[in-house]
Order: C-alpha cells, then structure tokens, then sequence
C-alpha cells in the first residue's frame, strides 16, 4: 500500500499534511469509521481522497450540492486521478454508462447526491462496486437537530448493510456537541473516532458595528481594508443594488445569486477569482467550494440566522493564514426580524396543508398515486398560479419535503453534458463524411479528457467562443451530430426536479408529525437566540463562536472588536502618545506593511500596538495603500 505522504505529494504537489489531517487518514486506513469536524478550508477532502487513493477500490463521496461535487470531480482529473459524478439531472443511459464505468478499476471516485442511494439503478450496480471507503460529506445534514437538515441523508445509513466493513468518513465544517452526536448515530457508528480541529481563527479579526446607515459604512471598509472581499445579503434584489452602489464610489464590484443562469454564475465566479472584480456582493449561494485564499474581507449586511452559517461564510476570509477582517454590520430592526423569523420559517400546519394542496394540483398529480415519480417544478409559476407568499410557500414546501413526502434538487447546477456512443474509428469516419461538424468534434475532443469514455461537463458559451460562432448555431450544431447517433446531449436542466416519495393524498388526509416539528422550531429559536448572543456579547467574539461549538479552552483572540476596546481601557494616555509617535515616524521615513511595522516594534506589547495602529486607521491618521504599503494621511 503507498504510503499517505507519497500519495499527497505525487497528485497534491504538499509534502506536510495539514493539522489532524494525517490522524484521520490513518484512522481510516485502520477501517475505523470517523468523523471530521474541520473548519471552511481546513482540506476535509484531503482526508478521504489520499486514504481512497491507498487502498484498492472505488470511494463513494455522498454530497448534496452538484455544484460541489462537479468542482471536486474537475479538480481531480486535472491531477489526473479519474472520478465519475452522478447526479439528478441525468438520463437513465447515462446513469448506467457512468456505473458500468465505476465497476472497472480504473475510476477511484464516485460523486452521488443521496437520493440516488435508494434508486433501483444504483442498488443493482452496487455489489459490482468495490467500494474501499464511504465519504459522506456535509455530514450535519442527516441531523433534525442541525441547521440544514436533509431527509434524503437518512437513507445513508441503508447503504452500510450492503457494505459491512466499509468504513464511513463523516465530514462537516460547523456542528455542535449535540449535531456530532446525531450524526454518528444516524450513521450508525459504534465506536467512532472523532477529529476536532479548534473553531479558533487567529488570523481573523470578528468585528459587530451597530450602524444607523450600512452603505456608508460598508464603503468605508472597504476603502479601509486592501484586497478582494465579499459582501453578503439576505435577498437577491439587495445583492444588485449594493453592487451598482459600490460601483458608483468606484470600487470594482459584481452580483451573485442563485437565479443567475449557470454560464453568469461561472463567469462572475472566475473575474472575482482572477482579481478582475474586487468584491463580490452576494446572497449565501457564493462561496461553496471556492478556493481563494487571499481573501481579505467578509462583511455581512445581514445577519445571517445562525453561528454555523456565520461561521462558514466569515471563514472564506483568510483562509492564507494573514490577517484578514470579518464585520457583520447591523441596527435594531435587525435584531427584532431575527427574534420573529421563527414565524415565517415554521408556518402553521394549515398553510402547510393548504401549500401541499396547490402543489399537487399544480403539478396535476391524481389522488393516491405518484410514488417515485419526478416533476419539473418552477417555484415562481407555482406561487404566482395559486396567489401564494413566497417566503411562507417555500418553508411550507421545506416542511413537507423534511416530513418525507417529497424532494426537491437544486436548480440550475446540472450543466450540459456530452457522450460520445461510438468509437473512436467511427467518430472519424463521421467527421471524413461530414466535414461541417469536423471542428466541432476535433474542439470537444481537445478540451475535454475522457469525453469518449464517460459523460462530460460543457459549457456552450466556452466552446461558441473557441468556435467563433454564435451559442445559438452551437447548440443547433450538437443537436444534429446527436440526430447520426455520433453523440448523446442533454441540455442544462434550467427548473428544478421534484420527484415525490409517497403517493398523493387528500389535503385533509396529509399526515405530518407535529411533534418533531415544534422540536425542530425550538431547536431553530435556540439557534437564533445563540446568533442575537454573539452580535450582543461584549466578550472575545472568538471564544464566544469556540464556546457555541462546544470547545471551551479557547481564549481571548485580542484581535476582534471587544478585546481591542478592553484593551485599550488598559492603555495609558502616556503608553498611547508614545506609541503613536513611534508608530508615526517609522510611516512617515520609509514604506512599511503592518506586518514589518510590527516586527520593528517587536519590543512594545503587541496587543497595545494593535490598539494603537487601529485607532489611527479609524481616525484616518493613517491608512493603507493601494500597494499595501502604510502612509500618514
């Protein structure tokens, strides 16, 4: 068996791994089911990708998020390690393509969602696998208790009586004591090992302001702080109007959210990663997956519901272990919306009832049928149709759908896919007798690697530009090298599927279990409460979010707002003047980061200094450049 550290520096080019990463992957190896709690960017798919690529056999990898598997699935093969994604939107052909190829030994990855564990497709192939290692990523989502529960994570559990012996990796970036319990036992692990890294970031700065008005506020970080950021908003509208705002104080700024097109998601995503667009103002659907390490500053317009959201979307800053600044910026209607949200995101029973109403009818699904059967379901239509309130519809939907009754994927994730279904040979006799689809073919075959042998992501706007013909003439063009038979297409989903677990019933016969849902609003109020705590708390913001996770060793940062502001009451007048004109001269004589103008001061204590240095930040006294370098204003 190769070795974890050959392994990690053969595909992954690092010859250290990082903290508690090697502990986990040895746990694994040793057949021990495991779970993971790493931090946003702490390398959790290191820890079940370098064991899988140990042992022979292919790694089942359950996520819920296609967008994250499709990004893994393409990191992967540019290490050339080969990995197959099965995902919601595909044709029953090429579902079976994809595992057929995954019974050989040449893939060592399988991406799934979990609804596809309990498809008949899957259950047939599944003695075929062998299967080395069950990774069953964001792992907090099989709990009723955590912030994102998903009925469909249940079923996991099933799949460990097909494969006894298969160790099981559960990873997750955010759960508390409670959370961690659920999910080993939902999991069913008997005697788990559990891997906990410090919820402690000592890079990162928190900051709360309590502001009359954001905006300006928000401009003045920005023009504060260097480098790229992202800003995030509660509502798609906010994300459009603060990004045009932005752009007329002349800051380089984009929108983001998920009812953009998947080719403007990709395309905003890519300037925002390459440094064309400075910050990035966005609902809670950017971020996932992304790896940008430079990250300077996260601001939160909005406050989030939860310390486990908040978490993962303050922890995108940073992540290159400088210093980096998170601030949640808020005033007192925010705090009263959160104490009522409750009341929208857990609607009464009736409106329960009366959504699942319009639904099957929308979806004209007669009464005592239905089971297993799937539906494109546009949610705008859907609410417009039968006068319903949105936000009150989609938790009512959300409600039903954690009750069992049915499943909704996501939208707009499932790209277009390509497969070729004859051979090489055949494909170039093809191309000798139809010269017009030549380039086509040639362009597809150069940019994607293993087209021939499974089905492959494409994006038409790419390959219409590498083609210099418009995105209208490709897809006609694909549509009829399909027709010969050359090829098999499918077109990007573009409304969500869902796809119905039980039959229908009447309205009034709709059963619902009450009790598990008011345990699930008060679990929810709990949460709330524990976020309205930290914007409120006058202690370390960082011991306050380690405490919420359960770790109490943490202690004080010294960096976030609170430890400044009782720091500074245990600054002398005499102590602040003579640092400051320290910290003055050495600006003013030569060009200095914060990092050497620290290291100079070496001498004096440094929280003091970092006292200091922000005070002047904030008085305007001093301020960085566009360069990084500090200067006297």
């Amino acid at each position: 068996m190769q070795q974890p550290e050959s392994i990690l520096k053969q595909y992954w080019g690092y010859d250290h791994f990082r903290p508690l990463q090697k502990e986990i992957i040895e746990s694994i190896l040793q057949g021990n089911d495991t779970m993971a709690i790493l931090p946003t960017g702490g390398g959790k798919s290191i820890c079940f990708q370098v064991p899988a690529m140990a042992k022979e056999g292919i790694c089942i990898v359950i996520s819920p998020l296609i967008a994250l598997m499709k990004d893994q699935v393409e990191n992967l093969k540019k290490r050339s390690i080969p990995a197959l994604l099965i995902h919601s939107g595909m044709k029953r052909r090429d579902v079976i393509q994809t595992l057929k190829n995954a019974t050989g030994n040449y893939f060592r990855f399988i991406y799934l969602s979990p609804e596809r564990l309990e498809t008949s497709l899957f259950k047939e192939y599944l003695p075929a696998l062998n299967v080395n290692l069950i990774a069953v990523d964001e792992a907090h989502c099989i709990s009723q208790w955590g912030y994102d529960f998903r009925p469909s994570y249940l079923r996991i559990a099933e799949l460990r009586k097909e494969l006894p012996g298969t160790p099981m990796l559960a990873l997750t970036a955010s759960a508390t004591a409670s959370v961690q319990k659920d999910i080993c036992d939902k999991l069913g692990f008997s005697k788990p090992n559990i891997f906990r890294q410090s919820f402690e970031r000592k890079n990162l700065s928190y900051s709360v302001f309590e502001v009359e008005s954001k905006i300006p506020r928000l401009v003045e970080i920005i023009n504060k702080v260097p480098g790229t950021g992202i800003v995030y908003c509660k509502s798609r509208k906010r994300t459009t109007d603060i990004a045009n705002v932005l752009k007329l104080h002349s800051i380089s700024a984009d929108h983001y959210h998920a009812g953009l097109s998947a080719e403007e998601r990709s395309s905003k995503q890519l300037d925002w990663i390459s440094n064309k667009t400075r910050f990035m103002v966005c609902t809670n659907a950017f971020g996932m997956g992304i790896d940008k390490p430079e990250v300077r500053t996260v601001i939160h317009v909005d406050s989030p519901d939860c310390l486990e959201n908040y978490y993962q979307e303050a922890g995108r800053a940073g992540r290159d272990g400088k210093r980096a600044y998170t601030v949640l910026l808020f005033d007192k209607k925010d705090i009263k919306d959160l104490e009522l949200l409750h009341t929208n995101r857990y609607p009464s029973f009736e409106q329960i009832r009366k959504v699942y109403d319009a639904l099957v009818n929308f979806l004209q699904i007669p009464v005592y049928s239905g089971e297993d059967k799937s539906f494109n379901f546009n949610f705008e239509k859907f609410v417009k149709n039968f006068k319903l309130q949105s936000t009150e519809t989609l938790y009512a939907l959300k409600a039903i759908e954690q009750d069992g009754w049915f499943e909704i994927n996501e939208k707009s994730f499932t790209q277009s896919t390509i497969l070729f279904t004859s051979n090489r040979m055949e494909i170039e006799q093809f191309q000798k007798t139809n010269p017009e689809h030549e380039k086509f073919i040639s362009t597809v075959l150069r940019t994607h690697e293993g087209i021939l042998d499974f089905p492959a992501f494409i994006s038409e706007t790419f390959l219409s530009k590498l083609m210099h013909i418009s995105e209208e003439d490709l897809k006609k063009q694909i549509k009829a090298i399909a027709s010969f038979g050359i090829l098999q297409y499918l077109p990007q989903a573009m409304e969500p599927q869902l796809t119905f677990r039980k039959n229908r019933v009447l309205a009034e016969e709709l059963s619902f279990d009450h009790h598990q849902y008011n345990k699930r609003r008060e679990v929810f109020i709990g949460r709330v409460k524990n976020m309205i705590g930290y914007v409120q708390t006058a202690a370390c913001r960082s011991v306050f979010i380690n405490k919420y996770f359960g770790d109490d060793e943490a202690k004080p940062c010294g960096i976030c707002d609170n430890c400044l502001n009782n720091k500074n009451k245990n600054l002398s007048q005499q102590e602040f003047r003579e640092v400051s004109a320290m910290v003055l001269q050495l600006v003013a004589g030569s060009q200095q980061t914060i990092d050497t103008l620290v290291t100079k001061l070496d001498k004096i204590n440094k929280q003091k200094l970092w006292t200091v240095i922000n005070y002047l930040q904030s008085e305007k006294k001093i301020r960085l450049n566009a360069k990084g370098w500090l200067e006297v204003i």
